[in-house]
C-alpha cells in the first residue's frame, strides 16, 4: 500500500489509477452531454420565447426583428458549444474504449454522437447561413412579406428545419443520457 502525496489517499494497486482515469473520462463525457442537452433545452424553452415576448411587447414589429437578431446570434454562438461538446463526447468515448472495459453500446453511442455532431454542423454552417441570406434578401423580417412570397416561404421552411434538427439532437442526447444513467 502506498500513499498519494497530492491527495493523501491510500492506493493498493495500479487499478486505482485506472478507476480515477475512467471516472474523469465519464465525468467529462457526462458534463459535455449535459451542457449540450441543457443548452438546447434552455434556448428552445426559455431564451427564444422570452426574447420574442419581451422585445415584441416593448417595440412591436421592430421588437420582433430585434428578438430575431438577438436569438440568431445566441443560436449561432451556441453552435460552437455544441461542436465542442460533440468533440468531447467522441474523444471521451474513444478513450474509454481504449482503456476498457467498453461502455455499454459504446459503438452505437459513438454513432449517435457523430450523427448529432453532423446535424449540429449542418444546422450551424448551412441552415443558419441560409436563414441569414433569406433575411438579407427580404430586407428584414420575412414575416412582413406576403404569405406566398418565395422568400417568406423559404424562411418558414428553414426555420422549421432548424427546429426539427434541434429536436432530433435533443432526442439523441436524451438517449445518451439514459444509457449513462443506467450504468
Amino acid at each position: 500500500m502506498r500513499e498519494d502525496v497530492c491527495t493523501g489517499t491510500k492506493r493498493t494497486s495500479e487499478g486505482d489509477d485506472y478507476n480515477h482515469r475512467m471516472l474523469a473520462l465519464r465525468y467529462v463525457y457526462l458534463l459535455a452531454l449535459v451542457v449540450w442537452l441543457g443548452g438546447m433545452l434552455i434556448l428552445g424553452a426559455i431564451v427564444a420565447p422570452t426574447t420574442f415576448e419581451v422585445l415584441q411587447a416593448s417595440a412591436g414589429t421592430d421588437g420582433r426583428e430585434m428578438a430575431g437578431a438577438v436569438f440568431g446570434v445566441a443560436l449561432a454562438r451556441f453552435h460552437y458549444v455544441a461542436y465542442a461538446a460533440g468533440a468531447l463526447l467522441l474523444l471521451t468515448l474513444v478513450a474509454m474504449r481504449v482503456l476498457g472495459p467498453r461502455p455499454v453500446h459504446s459503438g452505437l453511442r459513438a454513432v449517435i454522437v457523430i450523427v448529432m455532431l453532423g446535424v449540429a454542423l449542418y444546422s450551424g454552417l448551412v441552415v443558419l447561413r441560409q436563414i441569414d441570406a433569406v433575411q438579407v434578401a427580404a430586407g428584414g423580417l420575412p414575416s412582413r412579406l406576403p404569405a406566398g412570397d418565395p422568400r417568406r416561404v423559404r424562411f418558414d421552411a428553414l426555420h422549421l428545419l432548424s427546429t426539427r434538427l434541434m429536436m432530433f439532437n435533443i432526442a439523441g442526447a436524451l438517449v445518451l443520457l439514459y444509457w449513462e444513467a443506467r450504468e
